[in-house]
């Protein structure tokens, strides 16, 4: 059954150099609210492209083309305007677009702290607060990441395609793939049986030491094709009401409050763990790319360069 999307025909034809036809009312979510503490500013809104396009535009861009119709970004409060100023100018009119705050206290009904805080609550809290603009379909990405178009186009035949509202998805990439040449990366590791997404387990150190992939903590070494997540979920609204009961049984164990975080690969593992949903592994058949060190520019900076000699991207991107 389509679902009616409110946008005018003729804007919606001018603009089928995105796409052949929406269809869903689909969501793309970026979480763009990080501080950059290893890569030395925010990178999220470093000019990396050939006209100095952000990072973020190029999963925007690669979403919209494949029928995504609605744009949510959750950032820090000091750059919401600008970032809803600077966005609205260069996206497609027929997009709907929200720029939300990831606000400390932003917290459940009832709940209050009376400790203070500055971080943020983490990335779990982060697509929490986007809770009044999202009733359907969703894809949760980071704004620093770059994914590539099939991955966007895998999720948009996932979405596509969806039969029960109690199944997600994430898209997985290669370890050997995702790893920095500049220092270790967080990632969390995949158990999957077959397409099918067991647990996860969180490695906070992981480096190239030597030709072999190591978890610096244990020093253990890693099957460098092992399925990793990079934070590419596809779910629906019904993790908000799961995110806002484990957030309040958070907020209740006093230790949690200095700088304690709930992370969403916890939330969703322990939503499938507790039967409420299953979670399909999708490969994500792209090169992904980052920054998450200041080194890691100059190699982000080559790739969208060639991608956009390739014809891949047009450039400026929204031209």
């Amino acid at each position: 059954m389509l679902k009616l999307v409110h946008y005018n025909l003729s804007n919606l034809m001018s603009k089928l150099y995105f796409c052949d036809l929406i269809l869903l009312f689909m969501t793309l979510l970026l979480m763009a609210a990080g501080s950059g503490s290893r890569y030395g500013k925010l990178k999220q809104f470093d000019g990396l492209g050939p006209c100095e396009e952000f990072l973020l535009e190029y999963s925007i861009f690669d979403a919209i083309s494949n029928g995504f119709n609605h744009i949510v970004v959750i950032t820090k409060a000091e750059n919401q305007e600008y970032l809803k100023e600077y966005l609205s100018a260069r996206i497609p009119e027929t997009i709907t677009l929200d720029v939300l705050v990831q606000d400390i206290n932003n917290l459940p009904t009832g709940a209050s702290v009376t400790t203070e805080r500055i971080k943020p609550w983490g990335t779990a809290h982060a697509v929490w607060c986007a809770k009044d603009v999202i009733n359907d379909d969703f894809v949760i990405i980071n704004a620093d990441d770059y994914y590539g178009k099939n991955a966007f186009k895998s999720a948009a035949q996932f979405i596509n395609s969806l039969e029960s509202k109690n199944t997600y998805a994430l898209v997985g990439y290669n370890l050997k793939d995702t790893l920095s040449e500049h220092g270790s990366v967080s990632r969390g590791v995949c158990n999957v049986d077959g397409n099918h997404l067991l647990s996860i387990q969180e490695h906070t150190k992981i480096g190239d030491i030597d030709g072999r992939i190591v978890d610096e903590d244990s020093n253990n070494e890693l099957d460098p094709d092992t399925i990793v997540s990079m934070n590419f979920w596809i779910c629906n609204a019904s993790i908000f009401e799961y995110i806002e009961t484990y957030f309040s049984n958070f907020l209740n164990v006093p230790k949690n409050l200095e700088k304690s975080e709930i992370y969403l690969p916890f939330v969703a593992q322990e939503m499938m763990v507790n039967g409420l949903i299953n979670i399909e592994v999708i490969a994500a058949n792209s090169d992904w790319f980052g920054v998450t060190y200041y080194e890691d520019k100059a190699e982000a900076v080559s790739t969208l360069s060639n991608l956009t000699k390739q014809e891949q991207y047009p450039s400026p991107l929204w031209s």
